[in-house]
């Protein structure tokens, strides 16, 4: 059983995260692509009735036993050995790789359509056969045997999860065990305290781990729509304590979970936190820089801060490293998020967001899962009402379940940026006043994407290293979205490439690259240090007289 809740966590681990709180797609999405599908098989009667005709030779062959249609080797679906040599499971799942094929072929043969009016279409279509995938059914193998296994206690147990889905799930199948664990018990664990505490944010200062540490610190702004823990996730792959133990000092943002009372809050308010953050920081280490890390949404968040800063000649930001981060936005066009954020549906997204006052993040966690429906749907399906199991425990799921709301002022500013492409272009965006341009940002930059991240895909990435005015160091994890942050050494699969970002693309990134074997936290860590001063004795303890200790981190608003 272990091994399948390890299968299930690494492949859901790989498409989590989410993506920058922009537009995403809803089941008025779904009807309407599902009513422009009906009417193509209507308008075309003579392409409609060829696919029928070869669909049904083909199932002719099918159930002859003359077919040669087979699953993918990788598709864990049907890795069990019944579906090939059981003739009647065989013949089910034969009949449904002939349907697969013939609607990839009746989609593929369709005229007139536009580029991304051919992409809705077979994202649609891929969803439904997703869903009717011989492996989703209750009389599929594994069930089966689990079924006689346990004397019928797997549909029992299956029977109660599904209930309870409904109940406290929307009826979504649960991705996680939420009773294995609590933050600051088992997660966040990292000795630390918060030091300073707004409305917004509260702000974490964590206890050197070495008796030298860098002078200038670093300081670390999560997304706003999810816990800033995910780095500090267990001790063996806490970003943070990899960041103490190699002799830094750290600080960490916490966002307050938004209400429908913070509704107005806007990136102004987030960017004012985050001056206050990088005030505090340099009070506390008697430095007048800070290096800053953003990630995701916090990246987006990031960088129009530091051209914020820098356009009214703040020099306090000494460099900036950001992971899986998109700030050219032109560049999601072709992925399934961006094919559903239209100029309507953006404003549809605004209207709901601001009725409500917040976004939820779990309005945000749905639509995300049905982008990837086998990776967030469908296998947990199989485990817990096919099989009857309990959801994995699994920290990343656990932490991507404890999403955050988002103020409607700032969900509707993130649409903008979104539809505008506005830091592309200086002076589109204005914070406080002061226009954004982020060739102001002179300062070095590190930047982290993951090869196989299917959110903020690695050469829509590579195109964030051309909008800055600095030094850009461009690195490439062989992950995906999540993976490629918490990715610490020791992993003997773990590979990475280097170059600068002056490249002109990333093709030709590519081909300079060089190879590394290994995680890439060293090769950050030497980049960092030599941006954070020589060593000097660590503080006895954390905080100063102007920002004492106020409680042990994790803190507070992590709790919210």
């Amino acid at each position: 059983m272990t091994d399948n809740y390890d299968q299930i966590a690494d492949q859901s681990s790989e498409v989590i995260l989410g993506p920058n709180p922009i537009i995403g797609f809803h089941g008025r999405d779904l009807v309407r692509e599902g009513l422009k599908t009906l009417g193509l098989a209507i308008r075309q009667p003579k392409l409609t009735a060829s696919s029928g005709l070869s669909l049904a030779k083909e199932l002719i062959r099918v159930a002859s036993g003359n077919s040669e249609l087979q699953p993918d080797k990788k598709d864990r679906r049907f890795a069990d050995e019944d579906w090939q040599n059981n003739p009647l499971y065989q013949l089910w799942l034969q009949s449904w790789l002939a349907w697969v094929q013939n609607s990839r072929e009746w989609v593929a043969d369709q005229p007139g359509l536009s580029k991304y009016g051919r992409m809705r279409l077979e994202f649609i279509n891929e969803l439904v056969n997703d869903a009717i995938a011989p492996s989703n059914f209750p009389l599929q193998p594994a069930a089966v045997k689990k079924f006689r296994e346990t004397d019928g206690e797997s549909a029992r147990a299956g029977l109660k999860n599904f209930l309870h889905d409904l109940r406290k799930n929307g009826g979504l199948p649960m991705q996680v065990d939420k009773r294995r664990f609590k933050v600051g018990d088992n997660l966040a664990t990292t000795a630390g305290a918060v030091v300073a505490r707004n409305e917004v944010m509260e702000l974490i200062q964590y206890q050197p781990l070495t008796e030298k540490v860098h002078p200038i610190p670093l300081l670390i702004v999560p997304p706003q729509i999810n816990k800033f823990y995910v780095f500090d996730l267990s001790p063996e792959k806490s970003l943070v304590k990899g960041l103490l133990e190699a002799g830094f000092q750290v600080f960490v943002v916490s966002w307050r979970n938004p209400t429908r009372e913070q509704s107005d809050w806007g990136l102004a308010e987030y960017t004012s936190a985050i001056e206050s953050a990088v005030s505090v920081a340099c009070n506390i280490t008697g430095q007048k820089r800070v290096n800053m890390l953003g990630a995701c949404a916090g990246g987006i968040t990031l960088a129009a801060f530091v051209a914020m800063r820098r356009a009214v000649g703040d020099e306090r930001i000494n460099s900036v490293t950001l992971l899986v981060n998109v700030l050219d936005t032109s560049a999601l066009g072709d992925t399934p998020l961006g094919l559903f954020a239209g100029p309507k549906a953006a404003e549809i997204a605004k209207r709901v967001s601001a009725r409500k006052g917040v976004l939820d993040g779990q309005d945000m966690a749905t639509a995300f899962a049905w982008l990837r429906p086998n990776d967030l749907i469908w296998n947990y399906w199989v485990n817990n009402i096919l099989l009857g199991n309990a959801p994995p425990a699994f920290d990343v799921l656990y932490w991507n379940s404890d999403s955050t709301r988002l103020p409607a002022r700032l969900h509707a500013e993130f649409i903008d940026i979104y539809k505008t492409n506005a830091l592309t272009e200086a002076g589109k965006l204005r914070l406080h006043g002061v226009p954004v341009d982020l060739k102001k940002v002179d300062c070095d930059s590190y930047l982290l994407s993951g090869t196989t991240d299917h959110i903020t895909p690695w050469r829509a990435c590579y195109r964030s290293a051309q909008l800055f005015g600095g030094n850009s160091q461009f690195v490439l994890s062989n992950s995906g979205h999540i993976q490629s942050i918490l990715n610490p050494p020791g992993n003997r699969k773990a590979e990475f490439w280097t170059a600068s970002g002056d490249a002109p693309d990333a093709d030709q990134w590519q081909h300079n690259a060089e190879h590394h074997d290994g995680s890439w936290w060293p090769h950050w860590h030497e980049w960092l240090r030599e941006r954070s001063g020589r060593r000097r004795n660590a503080p006895e303890s954390v905080g100063n007289k102007d920002y004492p200790e106020l409680e042990k981190s994790p803190g507070s608003y992590v709790c919210d």
